[in-house]
């Protein structure tokens, strides 16, 4: 039997505030317990952390874009006296080198990092927690690598498939948001508006400071204006920050124009019934829609066995209270896997 979970937040006899209380959040902050890098192929080297209790039961936290890389708050989806939590820059993101780097970063190179950060860190297995791209990424290793990975904690699914760049990139999204798709419009001419993915490309590979510039703004800031319920200036902010921006629209673009790298345009779903056998928690916003729930939904039809939860007042953000809610209950129950 599919185990299917809708949480219906509204309807419940108790006060707004009090039902606040009942719902999850974040973990207090912690510092790192060491930090380090790592270097692996093609020239890049990888910033990670260890975080928590070194003895507890090993979690990866797979961040987003590609290209965003780990905040301090990522740590805190996770009880610091149960787990053992490692976080790190994926290949040009965040304080891994060299920064915004496009040659030799793939997906196969970032699932060949995980599985060398794993080995240097003499771990058997572990809990692989990612969201949006974290989730792709987790998806993708959990298939090559199914004997590393005890449990998949993931929200705002993210299959990376053509139709998801098209809704989101090109013909779809737009419609829900016209006034910040204009701001993403802007660096590129009428003529080239066709194929949004590989103008943008163009202009984010360009030698143009300026030109790239712009195409990073506009990119990030579609992404950073629409991926909560409710536009929060903050994310905003985060996500058009120039040295965020660059790293998040240039690596983003230069998977998406490669189409991730797959070889088919269902990879994961096609292969899905290989890691069947491993315990999985889905997360996913009704009304996500850099991440639109269909891709949960086909995913949840895939894999019955994963506990499927639908956030019915939510986006596409971690952060948003019903997600949060839901994915620290995950963790906790995994931390006994």
């Amino acid at each position: 039997m599919r185990k299917l979970l809708v949480c219906l937040m509204v309807s419940c006899s108790l006060s707004s505030s009090a039902f606040a209380m009942l719902l999850r959040t974040y973990y207090p902050a912690i510092e790192p317990n060491q930090t380090g890098y790592i270097n692996v192929s093609g020239g890049h080297s990888l910033y990670w952390e260890e975080c928590g209790n070194p003895e507890g039961r090993p979690v990866l936290f797979l961040h987003g874009g590609p290209g965003i890389g780990v905040q301090p708050i990522h740590r805190s989806f996770f009880n610091p006296q149960k787990y053992r939590i490692i976080l790190f820059d994926q290949r040009g993101a965040g304080k891994s080198l060299p920064f915004s780097e496009l040659t030799n970063n793939t997906t196969w190179d970032l699932v060949e990092d995980i599985e060398t950060l794993r080995k240097s860190l003499g771990i058997e297995n572990w809990v692989v927690f990612g969201g949006s791209w974290g989730s792709t990424l987790g998806l993708t290793y959990a298939i090559q690598h199914p004997e590393s990975v005890k449990g998949l904690i993931l929200r705002g699914i993210f299959l990376c498939r053509p139709k998801e760049i098209q809704w989101y990139y090109q013909e779809g999204a737009n419609r829900l948001y016209p006034d910040l798709w204009e701001r993403y419009l802007a660096p590129i001419p009428e003529s080239e508006r066709g194929d949004l993915v590989t103008a943008f490309y163009k202009r984010l590979t360009s030698s143009d400071e300026n030109e790239r510039k712009a195409a990073a703004q506009a990119w990030s800031g579609w992404e950073g204006g629409t991926s909560r319920l409710m536009f929060d200036p903050s994310l905003f902010a985060a996500f058009t920050d120039d040295q965020a921006a660059d790293s998040i629209a240039r690596i983003e673009c230069h998977y998406f124009v490669h189409n991730t790298f797959f070889d088919s345009d269902n990879w994961i779903l096609e292969r899905v019934n290989t890691i069947r056998h491993i315990p999985c928690v889905i997360v996913q916003g009704r009304y996500d829609v850099p991440c639109p729930m269909v891709s949960a939904w086909e995913l949840h039809t895939a894999w019955p066995e994963a506990h499927f939860e639908i956030i019915p007042d939510a986006g596409h953000s971690a952060a948003e209270i019903g997600i949060l809610d839901a994915l620290i209950r995950a963790t906790d129950r995994f931390a006994s896997l």
